[in-house]
């Protein structure tokens, strides 16, 4: 669950918020309100980039088909042991 900072509170610890967002040692959401309601969500740069990343994969619609097809073949029990993967791929 997201800590709740109103926007005066967030703007007065402005320096402190990575320590905050971190407090427990878990990356943690900020939930910045303004009169009660959200406005702004501010996170760790690292969990920023996780979903930047997951976001473009998402937006590749070929890179999509190929996952959703092999999710397919691995549920249907189309899979090559791991020492067949490795002669075929001469590693």
């Amino acid at each position: 669950m997201p800590q709740t900072l109103s926007m005066m509170e967030a703007r007065k610890q402005l320096t402190s918020l990575p320590e905050i967002l971190f407090h427990d040692g878990q990356p943690d959401v900020l939930e910045i309100t303004r009169r009660g309601k959200p406005v702004l969500a501010v996170l760790p740069w690292e969990l920023y980039e996780a979903i930047s990343e997951t976001l473009e994969v998402m937006g590749d619609k070929e890179l999509m088909a190929q996952l959703s097809q092999s999710l397919l073949e691995m549920n249907s029990g189309k899979l090559i042991p791991w020492q067949d993967a490795k002669q075929e791929l001469d590693l």
